[in-house]
C-alpha cells in the first residue's frame, strides 16, 4: 500500500514539474507542483474517460494522463490569477 502512495507522489511531482515547464513557468514550489500533478492526474483521467481515450495503466500512461490534466489545471489557475 505504501508503495502505491509513494509512486503516486513521485508521478504527481514529475507531472506537476513537467506541466510547469510546458506552461512556460517555474512552477509554484515542490509541494504545490506535487499537488497540481496529483489533482492533474484526476482531471486528466476524467478528461480522457469522457473522450474515450486511454494511454494504458502503466507508469508512462499514468504520467501522460497526469501531465495533460496538470497542464489543464495550470491553465485554469492562470486564468483566475490574471482576473
Amino acid at each position: 500500500m505504501q508503495h502505491g502512495i509513494i509512486l503516486s507522489l513521485i508521478i504527481g511531482g514529475v507531472a506537476g514539474w513537467l506541466a510547469g515547464l510546458i506552461m512556460n513557468g517555474t512552477g509554484f514550489g515542490v509541494i504545490v507542483d506535487i499537488l497540481v500533478g496529483i489533482v492533474g492526474g484526476v482531471i486528466g483521467g476524467w478528461i480522457f474517460d469522457k473522450l474515450g481515450l486511454s494511454f494504458g495503466g502503466g507508469i508512462l500512461g499514468t504520467l501522460i494522463t497526469a501531465v495533460v490534466g496538470a497542464v489543464v489545471l495550470l491553465f485554469i489557475i492562470r486564468l483566475f490569477r490574471r482576473a
